[in-house]
């Protein structure tokens, strides 16, 4: 993998309990040896809450200096009507039934969400003095959404660039990076992707059929190895 990054001591990183966020975790911890790491969670609405248990247990495996859950309840009712995840009228579509041309913004889509959950990071980083935030945007195989996109990231780093005193930069390492890719290197980094959630049904196991399992399930098959949540 070849990712370019700073030599850092300090950094937050957005934390979501998924297979993408913990790999970077334990990739930011591990690999680039950032010494201190903030990890911020985030309830945003969605249907379930399951993902930000492992979200604790994954900043306690890697050694995160701290893990901060941020309420964002009133983001479903902003946004209702505008996504399958936070609208409990919406259900959360099977991967077969998303049409090939809703395939570039699903109904899985949150509006703007990786953008204030962004701002609100980088707001708590420039507090604390720290000049690095990571997020896990990854190059999704099915389907996409445009707060995961390279221009996205030029594009909101050189907003973040007009502050005058502490400028903070946003970085997205596995953003060309296909999921079966990551999932190789958090293997390399020992991540315990039991203790993940990727299904955006909150059963009390993963249904398998959604965008965000078919994605998982998919990248375990390419490597031949067990998902450890299947059944």
């Amino acid at each position: 993998m070849n990712v370019a990054e700073p030599s850092l001591t300090r950094a937050v990183v957005l934390l979501s309990g998924g297979l993408d966020s913990s790999t970077l975790l334990h990739y930011v911890c591990r690999r680039l040896g950032v010494g201190e790491v903030h990890a911020l969670s985030y309830f945003y609405g969605q249907k379930h809450s399951r993902e930000l248990d492992m979200a604790k247990w994954q900043a306690a495996a890697a050694g995160a200096a701290e893990h901060m859950v941020i309420d964002l309840g009133f983001f479903a009712g902003l946004t209702a009507g505008g996504s399958a995840l936070t609208d409990p009228d919406i259900p959360v579509p099977d991967m077969q039934a998303v049409r090939e041309e809703d395939r570039e913004q699903p109904p899985t889509y949150v509006p703007n969400r990786n953008m204030i959950l962004l701002s609100l990071a980088a707001a708590f980083a420039e507090s604390r003095g720290i000049a690095d935030v990571f997020y896990g945007a990854q190059a999704q195989d099915e389907y996409g959404y445009w707060d995961c996109t390279a221009e996205f990231l030029r594009r909101i780093n050189r907003v973040l660039s007009l502050n005058r005193r502490r400028p903070v930069t946003i970085h997205a390492p596995f953003i060309a990076m296909r999921k079966a890719d990551e999932l190789r290197l958090g293997r390399e980094l020992g991540v315990d992707y039991a203790h993940t959630w990727t299904c955006y049904r909150g059963a009390t196991v993963p249904c398998g059929t959604c965008p965000a399992c078919a994605e998982r399930r998919a990248a375990f098959r390419e490597l031949g190895i067990p998902d450890p949540l299947a059944t």
